[in-house]
């Protein structure tokens, strides 16, 4: 019986030290580290502003210093968005794919305007080239129906999991955002949960 009695003991103190040490980490906010989702259509101009007018910023402020980590998730609305998303990851990696999806945007504009999906494919291989990928590259990449099928179970994944119906849908530690999409707002709420 005492034995019995002594190992209740000190599992009764790990479990007390264990939640003790818990709460500290979780108060200790200077350890925290805040996940920012962005579903977004490479053809949406209210994605592109966001971008332009949130990303930079939060790259520079908190994302360089390992406070935030940005994720890109796709969810194409069109044709064009499927295409240009098969060229952004058509290789994996990460800076220049986050730098190539900057200039995407910048220039969203000019490349997805019009109906022809063949003079669209052009424009984004173009500015793919820029990003050193090579023409015969980018054909098998647009070509690949299981980059496309995983991106688009990618939406469909999207849309159970967090309700997304439009674009920019953006999710802070898994809570939708549904604040201005400006980045002064936006910085004070990454603030708070640092």
């Amino acid at each position: 019986m005492p034995k019995i009695i002594k190992n209740l003991l000190i599992i009764i103190l790990f479990i007390s030290f264990v939640g003790c040490d818990q709460n500290s980490q979780s108060q200790n906010n200077s350890n925290s580290v805040v996940i920012v989702k962005v579903f977004s259509s490479l053809t949406c101009p209210h994605c592109a502003d966001f971008h332009a007018k949130v990303y930079d910023q939060l790259n520079k402020d908190f994302i360089s210093t390992g406070k935030v980590i940005f994720e890109h998730h796709s969810f194409p609305l069109d044709l064009a968005a499927l295409n240009a998303e098969k060229i952004l990851q058509c290789k994996n990696r990460d800076k220049t794919n986050f730098e190539f999806l900057t200039e995407i945007y910048k220039r969203q504009n000019k490349w997805a305007v019009g109906s022809d999906i063949n003079v669209i494919n052009q424009a984004i291989k173009a500015m793919g080239k820029e990003f050193g990928l090579q023409e015969d590259e980018m054909d098998k990449c647009l070509a690949d129906k299981a980059l496309e099928e995983k991106i688009l179970n990618e939406r469909i994944q999207a849309q159970s999991t967090y309700n997304v119906r439009s674009t920019p849908t953006i999710i802070v530690n898994e809570k939708k955002y549904e604040k201005a999409r400006d980045y002064n707002s936006f910085k004070k709420v990454i603030e708070k949960l640092l």
